[in-house]
């Protein structure tokens, strides 16, 4: 029978144990078992009396005949920690306690971080695994995790990392290449895959043109880029700066299948620069320049 009061129940129990004085019956136990695995505890003396094993969820309670085995079955065992196995008898109450130990690992929780990503950028892409029993034990002993990192076109890789205290992480840089970075953790038979989407990066070498009907001055970039070749999403804002006798005005566009495009009305001279995030595109002067 399960005691949904373990607080109460040690108190109790505890107190048994300091008032007497007699080691009647005596328990015989390993200091340590395993998690979800069938325990027999010896408990030698006579007649009939109770037992408690106070775990770190609750309390076992059963009646005992001293002389025998005491069982204890693995679904009683199923949470790692230190119990207190204790009986009471005509003549006073004895304790030992023993230390249930997570079983062998099967599980794994696996966080990869963040989310989106720029190419190429250093220590960007961190990688977390705890690793568990089937009990949902944290498994503390070193354990061997394998990681496969794939991504579109490009060979594949795998790093293997144990664990500490049941925990394995490793941060990486991000590919050159924009697209879905998978990374799957590896325990035995339990795999978990999670994916970064890699955007390219800052814009490279940002370039308009601009062509003039009048005092209407048409602008448009060359397709942007990142330093290593990848286009910059559809979406991304472009900004387009204008100065003239008419004062400063800006004009902020999305990009559009690689390039972005705007329109000026311009008074006299003029010159306009474009940007995109940080990056300072090129300077087109109008009307002889300022």
């Amino acid at each position: 029978m399960r005691i949904p009061t373990p607080t109460v129940l040690m108190l109790l129990v505890s107190g048994f144990t300091i008032l007497s004085v007699a080691q009647n019956p005596a328990l015989q136990l390993p200091p340590t078992a395993v998690a979800g695995k069938p325990l027999a505890i010896s408990a030698s003396g006579q007649g009939k009396g109770m037992f408690y094993l106070i775990g770190p969820a609750g309390v076992l309670k059963q009646a005992v005949d001293f002389g025998q085995d005491i069982s204890i079955s693995g679904e009683d065992l199923t949470i790692s920690g230190m119990y207190q196995a204790v009986a009471c008898g005509p003549d006073g109450c004895t304790n030992k306690t023993i230390q249930v130990q997570p079983s062998d690992p099967a599980r794994l929780n696996f966080l990869l971080h963040p989310s989106r990503v720029p190419v190429s950028a250093h220590n960007a892409v961190n990688a977390t695994v705890l690793v568990f029993d089937r009990y949902r034990n944290t498994v503390l002993a070193p354990t061997k995790v394998t990681f496969r990192i794939s991504l579109a076109k490009q060979a594949v890789s795998e790093r293997s990392i144990l664990t500490t205290r049941g925990v394995a992480w490793f941060g990486m840089d991000s590919r050159p290449t924009q697209g879905a970075l998978e990374v799957t953790a590896t325990l035995g038979e339990a795999s978990e895959p999670r994916v970064i989407q890699q955007v390219a990066s800052e814009a490279c070498h940002l370039r308009m043109t601009a062509t003039s009907n009048g005092r209407t001055v048409n602008l448009q970039t060359d397709p942007i880029r990142d330093c290593a070749g990848n286009p910059l999403p559809d979406g991304t804002i472009v900004s387009f700066t204008k100065l003239d006798s008419a004062g400063k005005s800006t004009v902020d566009t999305p990009i559009k299948k690689e390039k972005a495009t705007a329109q000026f009305t311009v008074s006299g001279r003029a010159r306009i620069s474009v940007a995109c995030g940080v990056v300072v595109g090129n300077e087109v002067a109008l009307g002889g320049g300022l």
